[in-house]
C-alpha cells in the first residue's frame, strides 16, 4: 500500500546546500513563514528529483568554497532553465552569476560581520521592506565578490565591499544577495525570504503544526495498521511528543518503555511516569534500573566509556522489556530533521551526519523491528509547537534539552550516589531561580556541573573542604552554535549563596562563559 504523503497538498521550497554552517537557518526562516522546505546537498540534486519534489522555488545556500576554484561546487546543470524562481545567498549568488555568464573575483576588501547595503533600485523582494536610497543593515561573510553581472540582471543594492551586494533578474524571477538574510543579524532578512516564498513563488503559507498533526496521524495509521508499536521514553521532549502523537493515532497499540537509570534530574522520573501512565493512560513499562547503572559506572571516569556503558545497558534492558510486550512490529523514535540531513563538508564532498537516537541506537536491527519516525521532518522548535498542538502541558514541552546519559556527563570524573544527589540539589536551586527571574524561556539550556575539584572554604568558624560547582546557561536557536547567557551579577550572587547555604558538599561556585564553538554546551 502506498503511504500517504503529508506534504502532498502543501507548497514547498527546495534549498540546495553548498556547505554553509547556517543553511539550516534558511530552512527555519522559510518554515516560520508557513512554507515547507527541505535541504538537499548540491551533489545529490538532479532535475528529475527536483521535478518529483515539485518545489515552487529554489534557494541556493552559502558555502565555504570559492567559485574561482576549478573544482568548486556548482548548481545542477539545467536548473536555471526550469522556469522556477531562484534565490542565491552568498556562495549561492556567486554560483548563479558564474553559471549564467557573469564573473566572480577574489577581493582585497573582504566583509565579515555587520555591513550596510545602500538600495539603488526596487524589486519584488523589497516590497514593503526596503525603499530606494535607504541604507540597510545586513550580515556579511565573504572574501570573493561579483565583478560582472550576467545579462538581464540589474543592481538592487551595493555595500562597501560588494558592488553587486543585491542583484535581480525580475523577468526570470532570479534574485541573489551577497549577505545572509537568514541570520538574525540581518534585521529584515526573514521578511526578504518571505517575500521570495510568498510574493515571488506564490506559496500560500499553509504548512502549520495543526495540519502536520492531522496528516501525520493519518500516515501513522496507514503505516502501522493493526500492529503493535513500542516507544522508548527518555523523558525528553522529542520522545514524549512522539509517544503522545502515536497514542492519538493508534491508542493502546502503543506501549512505552521508560528505563529509569537513576541519572535524571530531581522529580523527573516521577513526572514522566505520572504524565504518561496516569494522565494519558498510555501503556507504560517503568523499569527501575538505578542500581544496575550506578553499579556498572562505579570507578568509571572517562566520558566516552560512561556514554558507551549507559548506551549498552539501556539497549539490554530495553530489549528485555520489549520482549515482555510481545509481537511488536514497530519501534518509534524521536528522530528530528537535523539528524537526517546530509551535510556538505568543507571540501564540497558529502559528509553524512545521520545520528542514531541517543537512547535507542542499534535497537531496530537487534530486534528486527520496522521504524516509525513521525518527527523526522521537524526541527526542535517545531517539535515544541507540535506538543502544543497536541495540548501537552506547557511546562513539559518547554523544558530545556537534557542529554541522554543524564547527570552522568555533568559530573566529570567518577560518579557516586552522593555526587548525584549533591548535583541534583544544586541544579534544582539554579533552575528555580531562573524560573523566578522569568528567564527560563529566554535561555536555551541551563544546568549545574559538579566539578572533580575540592576547595578550601570557611563556613561559620569552621574550615570546609568541599566540591566546586559550575553553572552553565546558553542562548541558541538549535544547539549547533551557542553563546553564554549574560546574567547580571546580582542573580549569580543570589544563586551562589543559595547553593552554598542549602547544598551540603559545595563551597565554591563558578560561571562558565564559554561559547560554542570553541566549547560544547555540555562539559562531557
Amino acid at each position: 500500500m502506498t503511504q500517504i504523503d503529508p506534504l502532498l497538498h502543501h507548497d514547498r521550497i527546495l534549498i540546495i546546500d553548498f556547505g554553509s554552517q547556517v543553511t539550516q537557518l534558511i530552512a527555519r526562516r522559510v518554515r516560520e513563514s508557513g512554507v515547507y522546505c527541505e535541504i538537499w546537498p548540491f551533489n545529490q540534486v538532479t532535475l528529475d528529483k527536483i521535478n518529483a519534489f515539485a518545489p515552487k522555488g529554489l534557494i541556493l545556500s552559502g558555502g565555504p568554497r570559492s567559485v574561482t576554484e576549478a573544482d568548486s561546487p556548482r548548481a545542477p546543470e539545467g536548473i536555471f532553465e526550469m522556469g522556477l524562481p531562484i534565490f542565491g545567498i552568498c556562495y549561492g549568488q556567486q554560483v548563479m552569476v558564474e553559471q549564467l555568464g557573469g564573473k566572480v573575483e577574489g577581493s582585497e576588501h573582504k566583509e565579515f560581520g555587520r555591513a550596510f547595503v545602500t538600495v539603488q533600485n526596487d524589486c519584488s523582494l523589497l516590497d514593503g521592506i526596503w525603499s530606494v536610497k535607504a541604507q540597510e543593515e545586513v550580515w556579511m561573510s565573504h572574501g570573493d565578490r561579483v565583478a560582472q553581472l550576467p545579462k538581464n540582471f540589474q543592481v538592487i543594492g551595493v555595500s562597501d565591499g560588494a558592488p553587486y551586494a543585491f542583484i535581480a533578474d525580475e523577468t526570470r524571477h532570479f534574485y541573489a544577495v551577497q549577505f545572509h538574510p537568514e541570520v538574525v543579524h540581518t534585521p529584515h532578512g526573514s521578511a526578504l525570504l518571505k517575500n521570495f516564498t510568498h510574493k515571488v513563488c506564490g506559496c500560500s503559507g499553509d504548512w502549520t503544526m495543526s495540519a502536520f498533526k492531522e496528516e501525520t496521524i493519518a500516515k501513522i495509521r496507514e503505516q502501522v495498521g493493526d500492529q503493535k508499536v513500542i516507544c522508548g521514553l527518555s523523558g525528553g521532549v522529542d520522545s514524549s511528543v512522539t509517544a503522545v502523537l502515536l497514542h492519538e493515532a493508534i491508542g493502546d497499540q502503543l506501549t512505552c518503555i521508560y528505563v529509569d537509570t537513576g541519572l535524571m534530574r530531581a522529580g523527573e522520573s516521577e513526572q514522566v511516569v505520572s504524565l504518561f501512565k496516569n494522565h494519558y493512560h498510555i501503556p507504560l513499562i517503568h523499569e527501575q534500573a538505578e542500581d544496575l547503572f550506578l553499579g556498572e559506572l562505579e570507578g568509571v571516569s572517562d566520558p566516552e566509556i560512561k556514554r558507551k556503558t549507559i548506551g549498552r545497558l539501556f539497549i539490554e534492558i530495553f530489549d528485555k522489556c520489549a520482549k515482555d510486550v510481545g509481537d511488536a512490529a514497530f519501534l518509534a523514535q524521536g528522530t528530528l530533521y537535523p539528524d537526517v540531513i546530509e551535510s556538505v563538508s568543507f571540501t564540497g564532498g558529502p559528509s553524512v551526519t545521520i545520528k542514531s537516537h541517543h537512547n535507542v541506537g542499534g535497537l531496530p536491527e537487534r530486534m528486527n523491528l520496522k521504524l516509525v519516525e513521525p518527527l523526522r521532518e521537524l526541527f526542535k522548535d517545531e517539535v515544541r509547537d507540535l506538543g502544543q498542538a497536541l495540548d501537552m502541558p506547557e511546562d513539559f514541552i518547554r523544558r530545556h534539552p537534557f542529554p541522554g546519559p543524564g547527570l552522568a556527563i555533568r559530573i566529570p570524573g567518577e560518579i557516586t550516589r552522593d555526587k548525584i544527589e549533591i548535583l541534583r540539589k544544586a541544579d534544582t536551586i539554579y533552575l528555580e531561580e531562573i524560573q523566578k527571574a522569568g528567564l527560563y524561556d529566554v535561555i536555551w539550556q541551563a544546568f549545574a556541573v559538579l566539578l572533580p575539584v575540592k576547595t578550601v572554604g570557611v563556613m561559620g568558624d569552621n574550615r570546609t573542604y568541599d566540591y566546586a560547582c559550575a553553572l552553565r546557561a546558553v542562548t541558541s536557536t538549535d544547539g549547533m552554535t551557542a553563546d553564554y547567557y549574560h546574567f547580571d551579577h546580582e542573580f549569580l550572587s543570589r544563586v551562589s549563596n543559595r547553593i552554598i547555604n542549602e547544598v551540603r558538599g559545595i563551597n565554591r561556585m563558578v560561571y562558565d562563559i564559554t561559547s560554542k564553538p570553541p566549547g560544547t554546551i555540555e562539559w562531557e
